[in-house]
């Protein structure tokens, strides 16, 4: 099987030499000695050893400049044009001294040796800096894998940026565990997705010298994990080597964070059911706990006035209600975080949603003075109201959680940019500026929750009603004498354009 260096060393080579090109260096190379003997003979007359020098000088700047073939034109026709011109008898290619012909094969010698000195020189030069090239190439294929989108598709992102670091005119990517091809570049190249399955499959390697084409497998433990087709003017065999394992190295990021993401879904959402079933456990207990007290003492037949028994009645009924709101709202927050919110929309009045949404937290209240302001003629608003209520809920059980007892709050809805806004204001201490940005993040708890109960739950679910609706909840302004937030909702469509 032809190896990859191989592979890339024929491909790298241009499909013909351009003889024109070397031709009309060798031409120059000619030219420019012809000048320096003109000039040498003509103009300056210098003698042997001077000339002499000016030709080395000139062989030097050649093998720099282009090559080694055109050096030794020039090393040649300088050793010539140093015989006729410079050694006597002149103007003829007799050396009559036959110390002359010792000069006269050093200078040759000197000449092809600087030609061969200054061309590998030069050949070195232009290697390390492909080879600088090359590695910055790399360091920048790699810095664009690691902060690939896994949105876009890992292989699809290999593909492109491979294309675009190596500037080729076509690159293909085949991940063998979807079996999908991403096609990039200038060119399409169809033609060349039968060899990268085989490559996947197989691990074998495709090379087209004509069309400058390499198919190489991706392999990962020595299996091969997909497959990578180039076109275009390749790099070196080591960074072709590089661009595999550079993909290979991808790919398994790509699958180790995918794994990790699904490891933290699992453990959220096993958090999650720890916390609800937490939460609920402490809201159902006050409930069922009056409950129980009051069934205990109908039972015991201590109560016998036919008024007291009422009461506890009343009590038992007024607890079943307070459950049953417990219960709605448990399977409300479960759909929520499951992303499963289907809202029932309809044009509802603001005012009965907050009075519903304070009849939820009347035990919480404790004779707080509570002052409700709604703007006159405010339209309706097109929520599902259940929703809606669980929403404004959470606002007003997060100030009774963070004010002190018995302070007062405040509820304001009004029109504001076009939507109606509900903002819900307490005399709480405030909400701490390094801990603003992360108020709405679930489970999180303020530094300022003390010894109060709750999941850290409810800013987030209320937000994310808020966004179902098309509205935001946000943190409109807090001080160490308070916070309002606010709930925006859309107005009902025909209403809000009326008003």
């Amino acid at each position: 099987m032809t190896s990859f260096s191989d592979t890339a060393a024929r491909l790298r080579k241009p499909a013909g030499l351009s003889f024109i090109r070397v031709g009309l260096q060798v031409l120059a190379s000619l030219a420019i000695v012809a000048a320096i003997t003109f000039a040498a003979y003509r103009v300056l007359k210098v003698n042997a050893t001077t000339a002499g020098f000016i030709y080395l000088v000139a062989i030097l700047a050649v093998a720099s400049a282009w090559g080694l073939m055109e050096s030794l034109a020039a090393s040649v026709a300088a050793v010539l044009c140093f015989n006729f011109f410079f050694l006597p008898p002149l103007l003829t290619f007799t050396v009559a001294d036959p110390r002359n012909w010792a000069a006269l094969f050093a200078f040759l010698a000197t000449s092809i040796l600087a030609s061969q000195l200054g061309a590998r020189a030069k050949q070195r030069t232009r290697e390390a800096l492909e080879r600088q090239q090359d590695m910055e190439r790399l360091y920048a294929l790699s810095r664009s894998l690691l902060l690939t989108n896994t949105e876009e598709g890992v292989a699809h992102a290999i593909a492109r940026q491979v294309a675009q670091v190596f500037n080729l005119s076509a690159a293909a990517f085949l991940e063998r565990s979807t079996g999908t091809i991403y096609h990039t570049g200038p060119e399409d190249v169809p033609e060349i997705d039968e060899q990268l399955r085989e490559a996947a499959l197989k691990g074998t390697l495709f090379h087209d010298a004509a069309t400058g084409t390499v198919v190489t497998s991706i392999r990962l433990g020595g299996e091969p994990i997909g497959a990578l087709a180039v076109r275009g003017q390749l790099p070196s065999d080591t960074v072709l080597q590089a661009l595999a394992n550079l993909a290979a190295i991808g790919l398994e990021k790509a699958r180790a964070q995918e794994a990790a993401n699904r490891a933290e879904a699992a453990r959220e959402s096993q958090d999650l059911k720890s916390t609800l079933l937490d939460a609920l456990a402490h809201e159902f207990k006050t409930p069922l706990t009056s409950m129980k007290a009051a069934t205990t003492a109908l039972l015991s037949g201590v109560v016998a006035e036919p008024q007291a028994r009422q009461d506890l009645i009343a009590v038992v009924n007024e607890d079943i209600d307070h459950l049953n709101r417990l219960v709605t709202e448990a399977v409300n927050v479960a759909r929520i975080e499951a992303g499963a919110v289907q809202l029932d929309r309809a044009r509802q009045p603001l005012a009965p949603i907050l009075a519903a949404a304070l009849d939820t937290v009347e035990s919480a209240v404790e004779g707080r003075q509570v002052r409700v302001d709604v703007e006159l003629g405010l339209p309706q608003v097109n929520v599902d109201a259940d929703m809606t209520v669980l929403a404004v809920r959470q606002l007003l059980d997060n100030a009774l959680r963070y004010s002190p007892r018995g302070s007062p709050l405040a509820i304001q809805a009004a029109r504001r940019d076009g939507r109606a806004v509900i903002c819900v204001s307490d005399h709480g201490p405030g909400v701490p500026a390094p801990e603003q940005s992360r108020i709405f993040d679930k489970f999180y708890r303020g530094s300022n929750a003390g010894g109060t109960h709750g999941t850290g739950m409810g800013l987030a679910i209320a937000r994310q009603i808020a966004r179902a609706h098309g509205g935001e909840v946000w943190l409109d302004k807090t001080s160490s004498e308070g916070s309002d937030f606010c709930l925006s909702l859309p107005f009902d469509a025909q209403e809000g354009s009326a008003k």
